[in-house]
């Protein structure tokens, strides 16, 4: 039997677990595992599908059909050996079996990810920094030192997005394309997409979709992340290889992943202000201004969607809030990039674990400030300034880019710029009036309470590499204060300057490429410090994400 059809079924009856907490032994039996799982609140993600015309229900269906195959592969790509792992466990039926499935099925593997990685399953091994995009047995100095030698159309592909890298019989390194190492599933799922674009009315889904289908095939993903770009439809749907963050040699990598969301017209609307003041915060900023960019990519949609179904790199460990795509440098230059705000996505994340954190973390004038709208906001920013800064550059008087500059140190140095200079932007916007000053300490507050909810996905988290870097620099600035009680507080002078200073030094870090420079601060500073891990530690009983379980998608996909 096919591993996908078994792990589609798996997947969408299991997929909904809960749960962790701190795992001191090797191999956690029944009772530790459950416990671990319920750091995960679980959530029914039910969304209103009703005001779709059939046509247009019926292509979502497809969708959500080919979104379950991209759990195969992003399985496969995480490990060479996930895929017996899986069925070892799958044939697993004792009471401890089924508890390892199920946090494999959260996890995406055999490694606990808020707990740094750790294995949970017998016989598995550490989790492979270069994934499976990498031979068996190489090693990164190896792979490093061969892709130095290639040049042109050969370095592209072998340090591109979309190839693995493999042995040849001979033993020597080779580059080779997704549409061929993934062929299987890539052509169900052009298959899929087609079916979908066939039954839509909606000319840019229609366009998006056959160009996607074309890209699974082809292995040029340019023509149709153009077309997601100016994607303006009920449906917002994200399906391919995009993320990064697996590659942790070289960021070079990209992950599959699939968002199938129904878009918020009204909530999209009101938030089109922001994509008009990007460039005036190009402009202004606190960097040297050789560095800003005179004409950003013309095209900066935002959209705000309710995530139907969500699969591979999008679901797995900690939830998506929100994402800023695509990642190729090429078309963000061409066309700018695109926000999405996964609307129903970041309410729960506020109902479930920054409400409570809140009541622990923050001193008590600080926490009657902490909103909904304020955390929505500065996820939106942190969206909206990924796409500004250093992004292509020189270094040696070679055309390059941050990315392949800071290779695995890109990821988290670039999580934590998004966060800290999208609270400079929120500021100097309501300083230009742009958004409402009295939103001021509200958005101070929820950043503060966010920090620890962050913290908490473990420091093999980018993001939470990023967060440390912030709270360390911040503590060390003056911003944060700490009363008798442990409890936290921001002095909101000193933090509008550490916030400058940060968003400075970052970006000059990105403008000059300086890979030395970035490990230096990130060995220094992504630390957890005691007075941050005593609240942490009280955090034991709030949850850590959410774990969704996406009951409108299994309904629709059973009425087909």
């Amino acid at each position: 039997m096919r591993l996908a059809p078994i792990l589609m079924t798996t997947f969408c009856a299991l997929a909904c677990t809960a749960g962790l907490a701190a795992n001191n032994q090797a191999v956690p039996d029944a009772a530790r595992l459950k416990s671990m799982e319920a750091r995960f609140a679980p959530v029914d993600v039910r969304v209103d599908v009703s005001y779709l015309p059939a046509e247009e229900r019926a292509a979502l269906v497809r969708l959500i059909q080919a979104s379950q195959l991209i759990d195969a592969l992003f399985v496969r790509q995480r490990s060479a050996s996930n895929e017996s792992t899986l069925l070892q466990l799958l044939a697993d039926e004792t009471p401890l079996g089924r508890s390892r499935l199920s946090y494999f099925l959260l996890n995406k593997g055999p490694w606990s990810e808020l707990d740094e990685d750790r294995v949970f399953v017998p016989g598995a091994g550490a989790k492979p920094p270069g994934g499976n995009f990498y031979p068996a047995g190489a090693t990164r100095e190896e792979v490093d030192a061969w892709m130095k030698t290639l040049q042109g159309a050969q370095h592209a592909a072998a340090t591109g997005f979309f190839t693995t890298i493999r042995r040849t019989p001979e033993g020597k390194l080779t580059t080779v394309p997704y549409a061929l190492e993934y062929q299987g599933e890539l052509a169900e799922m052009a298959r899929l997409l087609r079916e979908a674009a066939a039954l839509t009315r909606q000319p840019t889904l229609k366009s998006f979709l056959e160009k996607r289908a074309d890209a699974f095939v082809s292995n040029d993903y340019y023509a149709s992340d153009v077309a997601w770009m100016e994607l303006d439809a009920s449906i917002e749907p994200t399906i391919g290889p995009y993320e990064v963050y697996e590659d942790e040699w070289f960021n070079f990598k990209a992950a599959f992943e699939s968002f199938i969301a129904l878009t918020d017209r009204e909530a999209s609307t009101k938030l089109d202000r922001f994509s008009s003041e990007l460039q005036d915060l190009e402009n202004h900023l606190p960097i040297e201004p050789q560095f800003r960019r005179s004409k950003l990519g013309g095209y900066s949609p935002i959209r705000v969607v309710n995530v139907v179904f969500a699969a591979g790199d999008g679901n797995h460990g900690v939830q998506t809030a929100a994402f800023n795509l695509p990642n190729d440098e090429r078309v963000v230059a061409a066309k700018g990039s695109k926000r999405v705000l996964l609307k129903n996505f970041q309410q729960a994340k506020f109902e479930q674990v920054l409400l409570p954190i809140a009541k622990q973390a923050l001193a008590a004038g600080d926490q009657r400030d902490v909103a909904f709208d304020s955390f929505f906001t500065h996820i939106l920013m942190h969206e909206l300034m990924h796409g500004l800064g250093p992004q292509t550059i020189k270094v040696g008087g070679r055309d390059t880019t941050v990315r392949q500059e800071l290779k695995e140190l890109n990821g988290p140095l670039e999580e934590a710029k998004a966060d800290i200079s999208g609270l400079w932007a929120l500021q100097y916007l309501m300083d230009k009036g742009v958004i409402d000053k009295k939103q001021e300490r509200s958005m101070y507050a929820t950043f503060l309470a966010s920090t620890f909810r962050t913290l908490r996905f473990g420091l093999n988290d980018a993001h939470a590499k990023g967060m440390t870097l912030q709270v360390n620099y911040l503590l060390d600035h003056g911003a944060i204060r700490i009363d008798k009680d442990g409890l936290f507080s921001l002095d909101l002078a000193k933090t509008k300057k550490a916030v400058a200073g940060l968003t400075h030094d970052i970006m000059t870090l990105q403008a000059h490429g300086d890979y030395a420079g970035v490990k230096q601060l990130l060995e220094r500073m992504v630390v957890i410090r005691p007075q941050v891990q005593h609240v942490i530690d009280r955090l034991a009983t709030v949850p850590v994400d959410i774990a969704p379980k996406f009951v409108t998608a299994a309904e629709l996909t059973r009425q087909d």
